[in-house]
């Protein structure tokens, strides 16, 4: 394992690195619209490949695209 990057950040981290707050980054769990996560025991923890996928899979060209792909 590469010892320079860390394997799962929290989850403050992971809404600081997504420019978003912990409580939007919580809310966004409980419906299953945020980036995927890993519970280790009752911690909640990203890892940064997970943030990236998710970054990417949001990405759109217009708001129309957007409204049509939440339809």
């Amino acid at each position: 394992m590469d010892t320079d990057k860390q394997l799962v950040m929290t989850a403050d981290k992971a809404a600081r690195q997504l420019e978003l707050s912990v409580s939007t980054l919580a809310k966004m769990r409980l419906s299953g619209t945020g980036p995927d996560y890993c519970k280790l025991g009752r911690r909640v923890v990203y890892r940064a490949e997970d943030l990236e996928a998710w970054v990417k899979a949001n990405r759109y060209r217009s708001t129309s695209e957007y409204c049509d792909r939440q339809r």
